[in-house]
């Protein structure tokens, strides 16, 4: 869960967003942005695809805020707003989309270590293979494990934005979870020592 807008500060920056102003609006995406940027870029899997969907996702939260009935947190909402809108450009997108190099926006990036610098071209190489791997889940478990990984969304908040029961969701994610294993053991098996 982001903690960096207290709930007080998040009610009265989305009274001030819902009556047109703008300022509001952006404070209120603005602490979210990074986990947004993250469920985007996770299930585009493309860093275009996924600035494309970031945006598409600004336009139609900013654009259906009325529709946010406070049932639960902002950022869940705005968390399936972004899933929605990265799996329709996912959707929409040719077969054969390159993979780009991934950084995550929530964890700093060291460009030199003691061994010279080997470290971040394996951090590097690792981001690529689980982007990889996450590419090569079906539609619905890669989501899930977006959603669960990167939104920080509960099973239920993510059953009820897939429209399943919470067991489909638990055994969706375990099999995702054993299917990325697989992949990253082979791509770790793949690897010159």
């Amino acid at each position: 869960m982001d903690t960096t807008t207290p709930a007080i500060d998040e009610t009265a920056l989305l009274l001030a967003a819902r009556n047109g102003d703008q300022r509001a609006f952006a404070q209120l995406v603005g602490a979210h942005r990074t986990h947004v940027w993250a469920v985007c870029l996770n299930i585009c899997t493309d860093q275009h695809d996924a600035e494309d969907a970031l945006q598409n996702t600004l336009v139609a939260a900013w654009q259906n805020l009325h529709k946010f009935r406070g049932e639960s947190r902002f950022s869940t909402w705005l968390h399936r707003v972004a899933a929605n809108n990265a799996l329709m450009v996912v959707r929409k997108r040719k077969p054969n989309t390159r993979i780009t190099d991934f950084t995550d926006p929530d964890q700093p990036v060291q460009l030199v270590d003691d061994d010279g610098g080997d470290r971040f071209d394996e951090r590097i190489a690792l981001r690529d293979a689980v982007r990889q791997a996450l590419g090569r889940l079906s539609e619905d478990q890669r989501e899930a494990v977006v959603l669960r990984e990167y939104g920080d969304m509960s099973y239920a908040d993510i059953a009820a934005h897939q429209g399943v029961p919470v067991a489909t969701i638990k055994s969706r994610l375990n099999r995702a979870r054993t299917h990325l294993a697989e992949l990253l053991r082979d791509h770790a098996a793949a690897q010159p020592e």
